[in-house]
């Protein structure tokens, strides 16, 4: 059989595949529009953990979990292991060095072997580490366990330089971070940690702006992250400027990372600032304790324009506008920080900014401390995206755990579902109605029998657009805040049909 007859036989079968595709899945003869674009679960997650701690007295836990997701793929797992710079078969310990202003770590313990290994969706899985040794760690899910993929890193060290509960979620590799209310000044240590989770090496920029401006910082310029590992760069070495509010932007000219800052106070605590939302008009920071001794809002815009922003709160009985703090006028390229003090006034509340005229893109955080004197302890809320489809919280506890709702635009109702515990117990749901311009710390479900910790899921099912923020508590005063935006579990995917015109070109 000759070439020509072969392609002919190839072509009629491919036409004959195509025609068949086309006549199940094409528009209908009338001319209806498309079917919109389906809601389909991920099947594959990849989560960054930063570095916990440096000191000796950290004890730290990890707690993974997947919510069930209808319609996922079957099988797969979900594995949390050190960072390629953890590679070898050194066992000798772990001593923190420092090296032009980053942090290096020896000792690879955990080389090789997962932290944890989840067995299932709807159970959380944990995994415990102590001392300063334990290196970043890069997480990769598949099947099953992709959709919706949560992972808690929660530390708790006993004394020193950033003592108390320091918490963060597990993220996803990126191009472009901010991090407004970070700081250089006297008494803070702050971080910058950069995990690159890719096979190949990535080129990074930090650059800092402060109250006046852009801060020279030529050491930030083209650092380079190898393929699979981390690295921890201490903000002061950048540059000799001491300033007490930063907005700090790290910008990836080549490949991904994931980005966190470690703030660090000498007398007041620390925790992790996470990454803000992408600059917009309107912002939401939810969840501010109402407990709250100090709350500071640091804010940066970005673009040509500065931007006049209404300051509100949205309280458990509406919005009200802070006493001296009804606006803010941010300048371009500058930082612009507010002391909004005791503005929660023993109820718990969400910051809300919106445009006073034109909408300019902006960028925020708040610093907010609990407790007085050398009770004090620190934690950051950045401005978050909403809720979307559903937001997953892992490493929740019997007592210690808040978690606040706030609905700023219309009133939103929202199914909340309790997970089975780590050890044990039966899963829980209920179901809240959060009014418009309110913030509420709703009376949650619990695990029946729960043993261990638990997950929360919060899904919203009608009304306007839902913010959350989860607050862990130990002691005292000893607190960390993360937001809840989208879990990412769900991804658009368009419905296509095949154009049989494309046969005749």
């Amino acid at each position: 059989m000759n070439r020509t007859t072969l392609s002919l036989f190839a072509g009629t079968a491919a036409l004959a595949a195509v025609t068949a595709f086309a006549a199940v899945d094409s528009p209908s003869a009338s001319g209806a529009a498309p079917e919109a674009a389906a809601r389909l679960p991920v099947e594959r997650t990849s989560l960054v953990c930063p570095a916990p701690s440096t000191s000796d007295l950290a004890e730290t836990t990890y707690t993974s979990f997947t919510p069930v997701t209808k319609g996922a793929a079957s099988g797969g797992r979900a594995r949390l292991q050190a960072a390629g710079e953890q590679s070898g078969d050194d066992d000798s310990g772990g001593d923190d060095k420092q090296k032009d202003g980053k942090e290096e770590k020896d000792g690879g313990k955990q080389a090789g072997q997962p932290v944890l290994t989840p067995k299932a969706p709807g159970t959380p899985a944990t995994g415990d580490t102590s001392g300063g040794d334990t290196p970043a760690l890069i997480g990769t899910a598949d099947g099953s366990f992709a959709p919706g993929w949560t992972v808690q890193e929660t530390t708790e060290v006993a004394a020193g330089t950033g003592r108390g509960l320091l918490g963060v979620t597990c993220a996803g590799a990126d191009t472009d971070f901010w991090f407004p209310g970070a700081s250089t000044a006297a008494g803070r240590t702050d971080y910058v940690h950069l995990t690159n989770p890719d096979d190949s090496a990535a080129v990074v920029d930090i650059e800092l702006y402060g109250k006046d401006g852009a801060i020279k910082a030529p050491l930030g310029e083209n650092l380079t992250v190898e393929a699979g590992a981390s690295e921890a760069i201490l903000l002061p070495t950048l540059t000799e400027e001491r300033q007490t509010d930063l907005t700090v932007h790290v910008s990836v000219r080549g490949g991904r990372v994931g980005a966190a800052v470690r703030a660090l106070d000498d007398k007041a605590g620390g925790d992790w600032l996470a990454p803000a939302a992408d600059p917009a008009g309107s912002l939401v920071l939810p969840g501010i304790p109402k407990d709250a001794t100090d709350v500071r809002l640091t804010a940066f815009a970005p673009g040509d324009d500065d931007a006049d922003l209404k300051i509100r709160l949205a309280s458990p009985d509406g919005l009200i506008t802070p006493a001296g703090n009804e606006t803010l006028h941010v300048k371009s390229g500058m930082s612009t920080t507010v002391d909004l003090g005791d503005v929660t006034r023993g109820e718990p509340g969400s910051l809300v900014l919106t445009p006073a005229d034109q909408a300019v893109p902006v960028v925020a955080a708040l610093q907010v401390v609990r407790g007085k004197g050398d009770k004090r302890e620190t934690a950051f809320i950045p401005a978050t995206a909403a809720v979307g489809t559903r937001a997953t919280s892992a490493g929740n506890t019997a007592k210690g755990t808040t978690l606040a709702l706030s609905a700023p635009e219309g009133t939103a109702t929202v199914k909340v579902t309790a997970s089975a515990g780590s050890e044990g117990g039966t899963p829980a749901t209920k179901t809240y109605t959060i009014k418009s311009g309110t913030t509420q710390n709703v009376d949650f479900p619990v695990p029946t029998g729960l043993k261990g910790t638990y997950a929360l899921t919060v899904e919203p099912v009608s009304g306007g657009p839902l913010y959350a923020s989860r607050t862990l508590t130990t002691g005292d005063t000893a607190f960390t805040v993360q937001t809840l935006p989208t879990d990412h579990g769900l991804v658009s995917v368009p419905r296509t049909w095949e154009d049989l015109s494309i046969l005749q070109k």
